[in-house]
């Protein structure tokens, strides 16, 4: 993770957008943490970040395995029979 100052982000944001697809970037205002600079190597990367981000998905997920831990799912045996 790199800290970058706003000014120099401002100043060559696609430079900045091109390494945060390798690693996050921490933006500084007054040499504090403002915000993140996150970039994404492809569609796919894009898409797994807002499914990863997206409460409607996690609260699915949460739900699922609720259900698995109180007995209710299937084994992927009886599923692919």
């Amino acid at each position: 993770m790199k800290e970058i100052a706003l000014s120099n982000v401002k100043d060559d944001l696609s430079r900045y957008l091109r390494l945060a697809a390798k690693e996050e970037i921490i933006i500084t205002r007054h040499g504090k943490p403002a915000g993140i600079l996150i970039g994404f190597d492809s569609e796919d990367d894009w898409f797994d970040y807002r499914l990863e981000h997206d409460p409607r998905f996690l609260a699915r997920v949460a739900k699922a395995r609720r259900s698995l831990r109180e007995g209710k799912g299937r084994k992927l045996e009886e599923v692919t029979k």
